[in-house]
């Protein structure tokens, strides 16, 4: 960093010269990464620019419909974006899909049926994943409830798929493989590409007409393939993360086979309607605008996870993964501990934050999870996971997760300030 901007974090944000100079020194140690990063993220920038303008976009496509939604041209042009972002046969991409656990349970309710079986290879899922399965809030229309049953495997102590394990739960009414591709509040690294393909190629291996199913949330643009393009039948996230690109204000997408995709807008609306209805509310432009940019957006936000690791890892706490691990999400888990010090670091990044910097976040009790969470995020769409962020479960090894940052110096500033918070 050069002196004006140094003197400037000294005088006006109150950050010290050893913080800034620990920080400075791991940046350039990992530079020598970032060449590979922006080559992936120039490859997404011209796919999705190819998407664009093979399916006409134009102004038109921004305009506002009513009432049922039909002929609204922004929401079919924009789901034929994505289907060719994805290299898939159809996508959902609504404005009505309120998040990524929503877009995960309208997949997995879509395409499940009663006596049917569903496998997570990965673990435990995400934890407000949980009530849509029914491992907790039974008898709220959980898939359990509906007669679906439910079988987790879980993976190696090296964190690599047990296929041996899953081999041995899928049996013949298995119908849905799922994976979830980030961490998650799990304490190991996101499933890379590379793993989904082998891991989609053997569960095609035991039976082709098994549905491979991904939660992609935290991963789109990490990779010049996506989990569609290496076996995955369908998969699933939010807008309001990677694909979003800072600008969606709120909506989800799930991506995939089209008769699948068919059976999934049938829960989203009702059997018959489907995806021809269905308002975009006038959201077509920045959710369009923000998938324009999403590649560079994330490519600053994996920029800044690794410099988090980094910088941790030199001050002796445990990170996942490593400043020099491959990366298949946007996060950053560090152990700090303590609640103490999960506390501060999440100050931390609420002081970097462009709004309400002023707050302090605190634990509280969050729907859809079991324990306190403090959520730090001051951000211009409330709860974004791709613009600066820091949330932890209050609970051991209190490991907070950072990720975001709408430009890789607003991530790095979240570094300093998380920083600065511990060390005061």
């Amino acid at each position: 960093m050069n002196n004006n901007t140094n003197k400037l974090l000294i005088e006006e944000f109150g950050i010290s010269e050893k913080v800034l100079e620990l920080v400075d020194s791991c940046e350039q140690e990992i530079k020598p990464l970032f060449d590979e990063l922006d080559d992936i993220m120039a490859y997404n920038q011209y796919k999705v620019l190819d998407a664009f303008q093979k399916n006409g976009i134009s102004d038109r496509h921004f305009s506002w419909n009513t009432g049922y939604g039909y002929d609204d041209a922004g929401r079919d042009a924009m789901e034929r974006v994505y289907a060719d972002v994805f290299h898939t046969e159809a996508a959902l991409v609504r404005p009505l899909i309120v998040n990524g656990t929503h877009a995960l349970s309208l997949a997995l309710t879509g395409v499940l049926r009663p006596d049917d079986k569903l496998i997570y290879s990965t673990g435990a899922p995400y934890d407000t994943l949980e009530e849509t399965i029914g491992i907790r809030g039974k008898g709220k229309g959980t898939l359990m409830d509906f007669g679906v049953t439910y079988e987790q495997v879980e993976l190696t102590q090296d964190g690599e798929i047990d296929f041996d394990a899953l081999a041995k739960a899928i049996t013949p009414d298995t119908r849905v493989v799922g994976l979830q591709r980030a961490t998650g509040y799990g304490w190991r690294k996101a499933i890379t590409i590379e793993q989904i393909e082998e891991w989609a190629t053997f569960v095609h291996g035991i039976d082709p007409n098994l549905i491979c199913f991904v939660d992609n949330c935290y991963g789109e643009f990490l990779h010049v393939k996506e989990p569609t393009d290496v076996g995955a039948d369908i998969m699933a996230g939010s807008l309001i993360k990677n694909p979003g690109g800072g600008l969606a204000l709120t909506g989800g997408y799930v991506a995939g086979k089209a008769d699948l995709i068919e059976n999934v807008s049938y829960r989203l609306t009702t059997p018959g309607t489907g995806g021809e209805c269905g308002l975009t509310f006038g959201q077509a432009r920045t959710m369009l605008q923000g998938l324009f940019i999403a590649p560079k957006t994330v490519n600053g936000a994996v920029k800044g996870a690794i410099l988090c690791a980094k910088v941790f890892e030199k001050l002796g706490y445990k990170v996942c993964p490593g400043s020099s691990d491959t990366r298949s999400d946007i996060i950053q888990a560090v152990k700090l501990g303590t609640p103490e010090k999960v506390l501060a670091f999440c100050r931390g990044i609420q002081e970097a934050a462009p709004i309400d910097a002023h707050v302090a976040p605190v634990p509280v009790d969050t729907p859809g999870y079991e324990d306190p969470v403090v959520m730090a995020a001051g951000a211009f769409v409330q709860g974004s996971s791709i613009e600066l962020s820091a949330d932890a479960p209050m609970r051991e090894p209190y490991a907070v997760y950072f990720q975001g940052g709408l430009t890789y110096e607003h991530s790095k500033f979240g570094v300093i300030k998380a920083l600065q918070e511990l060390k005061d």
